[in-house]
C-alpha cells in the first residue's frame, strides 16, 4: 500500500518536537474555538468542530491529528472552556456529548490514516478521507446518547445523527476544498 505524506509534513520539511508541539497546540485551540460556533440542539449541539477535526486529520496525518485531539480533550478535562458554549470539565465530558468527544480522537486519527494511505491528493479522495471518519463518528456519539439519556435507540439516532448529515457532507467538502487548494498552491510554489 502506498504511503503518502500529509500536507503539514510536506510544507514544513522538518519534524522537530517543537514544531509538532506547536501544531498540536494550534490544532487544539482551533477545535476549541470552533466549538464556540454552536447551534443549541437536543441532545447534542451542532458545532464547527468536525470541520476543524477533518482539516487537522487531512493536514496532519494520523498520529499528530490523534495527539492533537487528545490534547483538546485534556484541555477540556482540566477546566479550560473549550467545549461547546464554553463548557469544561470531566462532568461535561460524561454528558450527552461524551461519545462524540471521545470519537473525535478516532475521527482525527482515521482521517489522517486515510490520507497517509493514498487519499492525500485530489478533491474526491480528500472528501472521502474526511467524510468516512465523520460518518463513523456517529457510532460512539449515538450509542453514548442512547446509554446515558432516556432516549431509545431510534430517538437517539433521530436526535444525535440525522440532523447532522447534511452538515457533515458540507463540512467534509469544505475541508477537502481547503486542503486540495493548499496542495495546489504548494505545488505551484514549488514549480
Amino acid at each position: 500500500m502506498t504511503v503518502s505524506t500529509p500536507l503539514m509534513r510536506a510544507l514544513g520539511g522538518d519534524d522537530t518536537l517543537l514544531r509538532q508541539a506547536a501544531l498540536v497546540l494550534f490544532g487544539s485551540v482551533l477545535v476549541g474555538m470552533s466549538a464556540q460556533i454552536s447551534v443549541p440542539m437536543y441532545p447534542v449541539p451542532m458545532t464547527l468542530q468536525t470541520l476543524m477535526i477533518s482539516l487537522i486529520g487531512l493536514a496532519y496525518g494520523a498520529r499528530l491529528a490523534g495527539v492533537t485531539l487528545l490534547a483538546y480533550l485534556a484541555q477540556g478535562a482540566a477546566g479550560m472552556p473549550v467545549f461547546a458554549g464554553g463548557a469544561a470539565g470531566v462532568a461535561y465530558m460524561a454528558g450527552p456529548t461524551g461519545g462524540f468527544l471521545l470519537g473525535f480522537v478516532a475521527m482525527a486519527w482515521l482521517t489522517g490514516w486515510l490520507v497517509e494511505r493514498g487519499m492525500a491528493r485530489g478533491l474526491g479522495r480528500l472528501f472521502l478521507a474526511a467524510f468516512i471518519p465523520a460518518l463513523l463518528l456517529f457510532i460512539p456519539g449515538v450509542l453514548w446518547v442512547w446509554m446515558i439519556t432516556p432516549l431509545d435507540l431510534n430517538a437517539a439516532i433521530m436526535g444525535a445523527a440525522v440532523p447532522f448529515q447534511l452538515g457533515g457532507i458540507v463540512k467534509s467538502a469544505v475541508a477537502a476544498l481547503i486542503v486540495s487548494g493548499a496542495w495546489a498552491a504548494w505545488r505551484a510554489r514549488k514549480s
